[in-house]
């Protein structure tokens, strides 16, 4: 499975082998991990459709992938201040959750690209990291950049250099996304990660917009008909692991380690998507009652839905769903307010009201 190449880290990496893998990237150990992950996927799949509002709790994951992925790349925010800024009308000061916004924003303009071409290429690439950085910037087109170890200064990776080079290997790179072939679709995903990555085709961003491709392909496969799988947290949490496999394809060609990995994130984070979903529904259910029996002329079903679509609502919010006029819905948000339903607190001149027991939920490691 893994075979020694002749590798130097401080030059850089101009043949990077193309797609496919000339390695054997299919074994009995990985097909066992493909069918876990396969399974849990679907099972994920599953629970989302039979949701009575399959878009439901997609901001909120949006926001927690797009907290946790900027996180990676050492731009710290936390998921509270995320849920109140995509939510009030205060202008946002802090860079940190701007950027990591940034994030989410582009993660739904490649959804809707997907949904009117779908198609990866290096241009929605170019695209995505563009929303994620607001700049204008491209393909690297100067030499110079390498990766360090941030706690001893050594240089650890040096991807190919030159635009027409970085060019080339993604035009290998979309080929082989779109080729017709007898890889599994995950199996596939594993390779077309690493690939991206080696890449690092950009000045910055390079991180954030290959955990976005990797959505964007669970969704272009039919994998998964949302991007509802908070993938980046998996990663945080080994780290590590994340690097050292990433460098095993690099510098042994060993893809198995790479490929399992990234199987058991995908497993792994489908698994609690699903039970963090079961949870969601079974604390909407209760408080829906709960609400039925202290404010019958209050409750509806629209009420509830937007109650669970991010943790902080607020007036307009309501009014924006055709719930009643401001001082209607006001009305309303104070009463679950006295009842113990919400939590308010003023961010700016706004009040806004918080799910806190939903928050508690979504918080779960």
């Amino acid at each position: 499975m893994s075979k020694k190449v002749t590798y130097n880290p401080e030059i850089p990496y101009n043949n990077l082998p193309l797609l496919p893998p000339q390695a054997e990237i299919e074994n009995t150990l990985i097909f066992k991990k493909t069918i876990a992950a396969s399974r849990a996927l679907s099972e994920l799949k599953g629970a989302i459709k039979n949701l009575p509002n399959p878009a439901l709790f997609i901001d909120t994951i949006n926001l927690q992938e797009a907290q946790a992925s900027s996180a990676i790349e050492n731009i710290i925010t936390t998921q509270d201040e995320l849920f109140k800024a995509s939510i009030a009308e205060k202008r946002n000061d802090n860079p940190a959750t701007k950027e990591v916004m940034h994030y989410k924003d582009a993660l739904w303009y490649g959804v809707e690209q997907i949904n009117k071409r779908p198609i990866l290429t290096t241009n929605l690439f170019v695209a995505l990291m563009q929303i994620i950085k607001e700049n204008q910037s491209g393909i690297r087109d100067a030499p110079g950049t390498q990766l360090k170890n941030p706690a001893t200064g050594k240089v650890v990776y040096t991807p190919p250099e030159g635009e027409n080079t970085i060019r080339e290997k993604l035009k290998n790179l979309e080929d082989f996304i779109h080729a017709e072939d007898t890889i599994d679709p995950l199996v596939k995903m594993a390779i077309i990660h690493y690939q991206f990555e080696a890449i690092h085709p950009f000045f910055d961003g390079n991180g954030r917009t290959g955990r976005i491709i990797l959505l964007l392909y669970l969704k272009l496969t039919e994998l998964l008909d949302l991007p509802a799988l908070y993938l980046s947290n998996y990663i945080i949490q080994h780290k590590a692991k994340y690097y050292a496999n990433l460098r095993k394809v690099t510098e042994e060609g060993n893809w198995q380690d790479w490929i399992i990995y990234m199987l058991d994130m995908v497993e792994q984070t489908a698994v609690k998507a699903r039970i963090q979903i079961s949870e969601i529904e079974r604390l909407m259910s209760e408080m829906g009652k709960e609400i039925q029996k202290k404010s019958p002329k209050i409750y509806s079903k629209d009420l509830m839905e937007e109650l669970f679509r991010l943790p902080y609502t607020k007036r307009n919010q309501l009014k924006k769903a055709g719930l009643g006029n401001l001082k209607t819905v006001g009305n309303y948000l104070k009463e679950l307010e006295n009842s113990g339903f919400l939590k308010s607190e003023l961010v700016g001149k706004e009040k806004l009201y918080l799910n806190f027991k939903l928050l508690e939920i979504l918080k779960k490691e």
